[in-house]
């Protein structure tokens, strides 16, 4: 053994003697307060995890794909849609005035 062992050894000894148990016990002891130390750092880790999760999955629902212009059905105009647009508007009136000019009939 090195110095230092004995040195804690020692100290270990003069403890449980002072709280009149054994070093097993104090050991035993030690070993109980950090497994509890580890098991906390554990369970603050996972309320973390979980919190994050809720927040991820909250933001989810604005993320890019839930907008609505997004949506396959709105990214492209309808046929419908253009013809609607294209009656009342100056484009097709200088589309059926050059009609003629372009020779379709």
């Amino acid at each position: 053994m090195d110095r230092l062992a004995l040195i804690k050894q020692a100290a270990l000894k003069a403890k449980a003697k002072k709280l009149n148990t054994t070093v097993e016990e104090l050991e035993f002891q030690e070993t109980v307060r950090k497994l509890d130390e580890r098991k906390a750092k554990i369970k603050e880790e996972m309320k973390l995890h979980k919190k994050l999760t809720a927040s991820v999955k909250k933001a989810g629902k604005e993320s890019v794909g839930s907008l609505d212009f997004n949506t396959p059905e709105n990214m492209y105009y309808s046929d419908k849609d253009n013809k609607s647009f294209l009656e009342n508007s100056s484009y097709m009136d200088a589309y059926n005035a050059n009609k003629s000019a372009d020779g379709d009939y």
